[in-house]
């Protein structure tokens, strides 16, 4: 197997993990959403009401997080196809085996990702 056989089977294997845990968040909450416990005119609990919505923002959010590294994914794809896969976007220095390996979308090398997360924390 090369190395791009390889890094494409990585970042399949990625990719269909991510769509079934969306998945699984989107079922749990359509059946939240058909399902309302919490509904004071229903006999339910306002405060039940209130879990039931907080619970429901909270998978959503995490739905959308999953989309976002289902695109990174997608791009991380784009760059294989283009020769680019494995090198720092920033510094354009080559990014480890290791780190590609546990995070085969990643689009730094370690030092720049720790650099844009310290930005942000600083923000």
């Amino acid at each position: 197997m090369t190395d791009k056989e390889r890094d494409r089977a990585l970042l399949d294997e990625e990719r269909s993990r991510l769509l079934g845990l969306k998945e699984s968040l989107t079922e749990a909450t359509e059946d939240v959403e058909r399902e309302p416990t919490g509904d004071p005119s229903a006999g339910g609990h306002l405060a039940d009401a209130g879990s039931e919505i907080f619970e429901r923002s909270r998978d959503l959010s995490i739905v959308q997080d999953l989309e976002a590294q289902l695109a990174d994914i997608e791009h991380a794809k784009a760059r294989l196809a283009n020769g680019s896969y494995g090198t720092c976007e920033a510094c354009g220095k080559p990014i480890g085996a290791a780190r590609l390996a546990a995070r085969p979308a990643t689009r730094f090398c370690i030092e720049d990702q720790q650099g844009a997360e310290r930005e942000v924390q600083a923000g």
